[in-house]
């Protein structure tokens, strides 16, 4: 499989921590693909679902985001917003260059070469990097019986996206995946039926999912149905390179330390370092505490690499015992 042609990167910043991940994205992005051919565009919601307006105000940091070559994109937000940030990436689309493009949550760091990866943006996937969190199945009920329902809702065949190498109603056994990724041909398309998806399941879910809680997992309960309907799945093993820590979806600095290879870890210090980015990222706690008191370090002697809980939760239970856990 050849290497994919150009495409374009989007991720969400607002005011917050995620201007703070942003900046890590972006520095890791531009360190590790000097001579990207698409653009990093940083979708900036706003508008009336939200009570204050969540824009990045901070001039210091958009200089810096700027300066690492981000265009910032503002949308905003008709369906979600405030009620639920998650449903950002999902509207954001829509304010795209209808191109190829390659979504990326901000808690991710960007460790290797995007332009070698493979993709085939005719055929979507997403994140593979997942644990069974939904849905909660009830002593009356199934996997096959839920997921089944949401397939039904969205006239979708369910049976080709089954992994029949999985035990029987076995969560890994049904299409899930992690959002903090996903790629596609045409964000106008994708971002269209993905809002179509998700609104209607939000407004009226189906009875199999009265059991069910929607939030925060409306984006991953919907993301897979929106894939299979464009012809995709899961990813092929071309691209396990992303998963595989490529793009590493640290989710908060002290599980980054905890958990991600040395190479995660030693590009996160080399540009936090930086002095351009040191003198703003001193202002965010984690940075602050985990970089630069180096209590990161720390934080990392606790684990073992090569046995770690199978459980993030339990990976959070002993960071936060310990005093670690900062968000």
């Amino acid at each position: 499989m050849a290497a994919a042609k150009r495409f374009n990167i989007l991720a969400v910043v607002q005011e917050g921590r995620l201007a703070y991940e942003a900046l890590l994205l972006a520095a890791t992005f531009r360190e590790t693909n000097p001579g990207f051919a698409g653009t990093l565009y940083l979708a900036e919601p706003h508008g009336p679902r939200w009570p204050h307006d969540p824009r990045l105000t901070n001039p210091e940091i958009r200089a810096a985001l700027e300066d690492l070559g981000a265009v910032f994109l503002p949308f905003e937000n008709k369906v979600f917003g405030a009620s639920y940030p998650h449903g950002n990436k999902i509207e954001a689309l829509s304010a795209l260059p209808d191109e190829p493009f390659l979504f990326l949550d901000s808690d991710i760091l960007v460790t290797g070469d995007l332009s070698a990866v493979p993709f085939d943006f005719r055929r979507p996937s997403a994140s593979m990097r997942r644990e069974g969190t939904w849905p909660v199945v009830p002593i009356y009920s199934t996997h096959e019986a839920i997921w089944g329902a949401l397939y039904d809702r969205f006239k979708l065949d369910m049976a080709p996206t089954l992994d029949l190498s999985e035990p029987a109603d076995h969560w890994r056994r049904f299409l899930y995946f992690n959002a903090g990724w996903f790629f596609h041909q045409s964000p106008r398309a994708f971002g269209e039926r993905f809002l179509r998806f998700a609104r209607d399941l939000r407004d009226d879910p189906p009875e199999a999912l009265a059991s069910q809680a929607l939030y925060p997992w409306l984006d991953q309960i919907v993301l897979p149905l929106v894939i299979h309907s464009f012809g995709g799945g899961r990813p092929a093993p071309a691209l396990s390179v992303l998963d595989d820590g490529l793009l590493c979806h640290y989710r908060s600095l002290p599980l980054l330390y905890a958990r991600e290879s040395d190479a995660a870890v030693e590009l996160l210090d080399n540009v936090a370092r930086r002095k351009e980015l040191r003198r703003l990222l001193r202002d965010w706690e984690p940075a602050r505490e985990m970089i630069y008191r180096n209590r990161g370090a720390k934080a990392r002697a606790l684990f073992d690499r090569d046995d770690l809980p199978v459980r993030e939760k339990a990976i959070r239970s002993r960071l936060k015992e310990a005093g670690f856990w900062l968000r």
